[in-house]
């Protein structure tokens, strides 16, 4: 299935290809984003250095982002060139494809769970007869329809609904996201209305598919005071960094096993908690060294995996068993 209303791209786009084929001439690929439409790279547009080695520029299943230099729509050929393309177009191309890709994914789980007529095809009908009264004029024993396949399904919601709001909102990926929060307002902007179990199934597939989901992020520091505030000091520190926090980004400092501390945080927004455990960073290292201590960051704030907390639970347990094994170690423990 294409991704986009027209059926071949347009000079000087860029466009997803995957290597199919490596010959003498160039590369056979196929278009991504066009139902696999056969393009090729030449050998000459493959990199603007002499090539040594086509194998390292280029490997057959790989994706690659390629311009289109010239379109033969008659006889379906596509040239392409590789050694075009900047580093910004690649960033571009690829967020636009995977944006592509989250559309499909969407309206193809749509289409294989709705039977029967194509989403819109009764509508057809309806017009071609003259209206609703034309359908109940229609004879009892007239054949119903063959079922829609999943295929004609999927392009029918693509003409219906992923076209019309591509048109209208930039990307239907855009409108979807914006559907989450508005829904009527969105959908009103279709030529044509959707049937009610389409909306419903549509409207809870975009809720599943891209509401977006808390991640975990964290920053390690180290913070010492040998001066007489000592461990106050520290503590005034940390509670000055948890004022960092917001409804969306709270932020919670642990003790690791002085002098080393955590700082962590779950948020949907991944540029707001680094920006927010940043700050916080800031407000403890401010207040450590007005009290005589210095705060030296050892892992600045990024997204972590549950194996990652696992490894940090191991070394929290670790450092715990360990203090407990030396007396007069109860006093070292931070207490916010």
């Amino acid at each position: 299935m294409r991704y986009y209303q027209q059926k071949y791209p347009e000079v000087d786009e860029l466009v997803m290809v995957q290597v199919r084929q490596i010959a003498e001439m160039g590369a056979y690929v196929k278009l991504l984003e066009y139902d696999g439409t056969e393009g090729m790279i030449l050998l000459s547009e493959l990199s603007r250095r002499r090539i040594r080695s086509v194998q390292k520029l280029i490997r057959v299943g790989r994706n690659e982002v390629v311009v289109v230099l010239r379109v033969d729509k008659e006889k379906g050929y596509i040239d392409l060139s590789k050694r075009r393309v900047s580093p910004e177009d690649i960033t571009r191309c690829e967020e636009r494809y995977m944006k592509s890709k989250s559309v499909a994914s969407i309206l193809r789980h749509v289409a294989s769970k709705l039977g029967g007529e194509a989403p819109g095809e009764k509508e057809k009908r309806v017009r071609k007869k003259g209206g609703e009264a034309a359908e109940e004029d229609a004879p009892l024993d007239e054949a119903p329809p063959p079922a829609a396949g999943e295929e004609e399904r999927l392009e029918m919601l693509y003409e219906t609904i992923g076209w019309p709001l591509g048109r209208t909102y930039g990307h239907p990926y855009d409108a979807f996201k914006l559907a989450l929060t508005e829904p009527d307002t969105v959908f009103a902007t279709l030529p044509t209305p959707m049937p009610e179990a389409t909306h419903a199934l549509l409207t809870s597939t975009i809720a599943r598919r891209l509401t977006p989901q808390p991640i975990k992020l964290r920053a390690d520091i180290e913070l010492t005071c040998y001066m007489p505030a000592g461990i106050d000091a520290i503590k005034r520190a940390l509670r000055q960094g948890e004022k960092a926090s917001t409804e969306t980004v709270p932020i919670k400092a642990k003790l690791v096993a002085p002098p080393l501390y955590v700082l962590s945080t779950n948020a949907t927004d991944k540029y707001a908690a680094v920006e927010r455990l940043e700050r916080a960073i800031e407000g403890i290292q401010a207040s450590i060294e007005d009290d005589g201590g210095s705060c030296v960051v050892k892992m600045k704030p990024k997204t972590v995996s549950d194996l990652d907390d696992a490894d940090l639970a191991d070394r929290m347990a670790k450092a715990g068993k360990e203090n407990a094994e030396v007396s007069g170690d109860e006093d070292e423990e931070v207490e916010l």
